[in-house]
């Protein structure tokens, strides 16, 4: 059963000793303004059977951040980087004025495989310079053939099994926040 990360017990030092581990985890990050949004792909990515780190989950961070303590909020996003090994920033027009996906973003460069989510209708040019270099998921469509990579479980099963909506589904749990299918052509 995949869970938020932040509640496992087993906080771990390194990416490195993560996928030594075999531990697929993904960080999401994400503006607090698009955190709604956000919590409705970190359930998605759960439900299909993958682990995450979602903050609003972290009550250490929300309590420092809370404080106003720098130092122990980046502590935190840095911890639960470091358990992670994929980080998935979704990407709507609030990203631009983030404060700390740019940091995020800096911080797990190297040490995740990085992916960029855009919510629905981010035109392709609509992109922040420093999303550009990571893999970029368009789509619901895009976001099944990720989930399929990262579990390693085809995606028929994982319909099959009701842990994964198809992208076609009006049912999808992320139709409100994602395109569907984005053709080639957009």
């Amino acid at each position: 059963m995949a869970l938020n990360r932040y509640y496992y017990p087993t906080k771990y030092k390194s990416r490195s000793e993560v996928l030594n581990l075999g531990i697929k985890c993904v960080f999401i990050s994400h503006q607090q303004k698009d955190k709604d949004a956000a919590k409705k792909i970190a359930d998605y990515l759960i439900s299909a059977g993958i682990d995450v780190y979602f903050d609003d989950y972290d009550t250490d961070l929300k309590y420092n951040h809370q404080v106003n303590n720098a130092k122990a909020v980046t502590d935190s996003i840095r911890k639960g980087i470091n358990n992670s090994s994929h980080m998935l920033v979704v990407v709507s027009p609030n990203t631009l004025y983030s404060t700390w996906v740019p940091f995020e973003i800096g911080y797990g460069y190297d040490k995740t495989a990085l992916y960029a989510l855009c919510l629905k209708g981010i035109p392709k040019g609509g992109l922040p310079e420093y999303v550009k270099t990571a893999t970029i998921i368009r789509d619901i469509y895009d976001t099944n053939n990720l989930i399929e990579n990262i579990s390693g479980v085809k995606k028929e099963i994982l319909f099959e099994v009701k842990m994964m909506s198809d992208y076609g589904d009006q049912k999808n749990p992320l139709s409100d926040v994602m395109d569907s299918l984005i053709s080639e052509s957009y």
